[in-house]
C-alpha cells in the first residue's frame, strides 16, 4: 500500500513538473512578439495585404505561436485583421478599456502615430490563468495601419 502511494505520488509531482513547464514554453517573450510583428510585415511586403490578413486570421497560421498572435488595426481603432478572436475583425475598438480604465487601443494609435512603433503596458485578462494580468503589446505602423502583439508578463 505504501509502495503504491508513493508511485503515485511521483507520479503527480511528474505531471505538475509537466504542467509547469508546459505553461512556461508557452508564454511568449517580448522579444519573440516583436519578432512576430516584424515577421508579418516582411510577409505582407513580400504577398500583399490580402494574403498577409489572410495568413494574420488563420489561427494555425504562421502568426500565431503559443499565447501570441498578431492582429492589424487602422489608425481609428478598427479590427482589421486578428489571429485569436475573428469575432473582433471589423469591430472599432478605439473606445476600449483595461479594467482601470486605460485607452489601450487609443495608446495604440498614438504610439503608431508619434514614434512609428513601440510597447504598451495595460492590465488584461489572462485565458490561461482566468486572471487580470499586466500585459504589454507591441505596435508597428506600416502602410498607415498598425500590427499589434502582446505579452504577460
Amino acid at each position: 500500500m505504501i509502495k503504491e502511494m508513493k508511485k503515485l505520488l511521483i507520479l503527480i509531482l511528474v505531471i505538475l513538473l509537466c504542467a509547469g513547464v508546459s505553461f512556461a514554453a508557452g508564454k511568449g517573450s517580448a522579444k519573440e512578439a516583436k519578432a512576430l510583428v516584424a515577421k508579418a510585415v516582411e510577409f505582407w511586403k513580400a504577398n500583399g495585404k490580402e494574403k498577409a490578413f489572410a495568413e494574420i486570421n488563420n489561427p494555425r497560421g504562421k502568426f500565431v505561436d503559443r499565447d501570441l498572435y498578431v492582429m492589424v488595426m487602422d489608425l481609428n481603432g478598427k479590427m482589421l485583421a486578428h489571429g485569436a478572436t475573428a469575432a473582433l475583425i471589423g469591430k472599432n475598438l478605439y473606445d476600449l478599456r483595461d479594467p482601470e480604465g486605460k485607452y489601450m487601443v487609443r495608446e495604440f494609435i498614438n504610439v503608431a502615430k508619434t514614434s512609428g512603433s513601440g510597447w504598451v503596458d495595460y492590465k488584461w485578462s489572462n485565458p490561461v490563468t482566468k486572471k487580470v494580468e499586466n500585459k504589454s503589446s507591441y505596435v508597428q505602423k506600416y502602410e498607415n495601419l498598425m500590427l499589434v502583439c502582446g505579452i504577460y508578463k
